[in-house]
């Protein structure tokens, strides 16, 4: 008889150094396989918090090895977090060398305002008559509660209520779709925070942006909720882009809004 999912297991040195009874699957198995994930998604949400806050500024080595036994864990996850910070261009990353933290970069901002502003407008397009009163009151909520935490030291609350503020607003679209736009919103996140820190005006523009754009919903107005979306995201990034790099012409960005039949910001 195999008696060793009988059996407490223990975590070795290199999984984090620390002795913890675990009822694991045994190797191999999906639920061990999922919890593999999991625990990637954690590290990756802690590395990501570390370098959205500054305390991994850009330019800042990355060693996996040292990482991993500075966050307790293995090297596997590790390495599949690291993944995810490159591809959400977090961190340069090549084989056999140092991965950094990648500094702001202006023609990155202005791709991915660009695509935000195409894909969230047509989004909120097909979204606007479809809201519940259940949905609008969510979203006023969120709203609610994102001008509580503005400009204090909750900025990743506030980020959380921000994110459900605008999945609601752009909940409509297919799968694939929702996934593109919430790819694209957790790579701005950064940029975001830079234009809170840059631009201290910039939280109480957002908040009536916001506004405008749940009062256009409430009226079912997808012109109008495309108009409010579209230039809201194009000031944010120029607002960045002005002060990161004043010479850059964002040129994804102006199209896309001039696309979305907005003029200039």
């Amino acid at each position: 008889m195999d008696r060793r999912s009988d059996m407490p297991k223990e975590r070795s040195p290199e999984n984090g150094g620390d002795t913890q009874v675990t009822s694991e699957p045994p190797s191999g198995t999906p639920g061990q396989a999922a919890g593999g994930r999991r625990l990637a998604l954690d590290v990756h949400g802690r590395l990501r918090d570390m370098i959205l806050s500054g305390d991994l500024p850009p330019g800042s080595a990355l060693l996996q090895a040292e990482m991993a036994r500075k966050l307790g864990v293995s090297r596997t996850p590790m390495r599949e977090a690291f993944r995810l910070l490159q591809e959400e261009g977090l961190i340069d990353a090549q084989p056999d060398q140092r991965a950094r933290v990648r500094a702001a970069d202006p023609e990155d901002l202005d791709g991915v305002y660009g695509a935000r502003i195409m894909l969230e407008t047509l989004a909120v397009s097909m979204t606007a008559k479809s809201l519940t009163a259940e949905d609008l009151e969510g979203m006023a909520e969120a709203l609610k509660r994102m001008q509580e935490l503005a400009g204090n030291d909750q900025l990743d609350e506030w980020h959380a209520a921000h994110k459900e503020f605008h999945r609601v607003a752009t909940q409509a679209v297919g799968p694939q779709l929702q996934r593109m736009i919430a790819s694209l919103s957790e790579h701005a996140e950064r940029y975001i925070r830079l234009a809170q820190l840059g631009v201290p005006s910039s939280w109480a523009r957002a908040h009536t942006d916001h506004e405008a754009l749940l009062e256009a919903l409430r009226l079912n107005d997808p012109e109008e909720a495309a108009r409010v979306i579209a230039r809201h995201l194009a000031r944010t990034a120029l607002n960045v882009l002005a002060d990161l790099a004043p010479e850059y012409e964002p040129a994804a960005t102006r199209t896309a809004l001039g696309i979305a039949g907005n003029g200039h910001s």
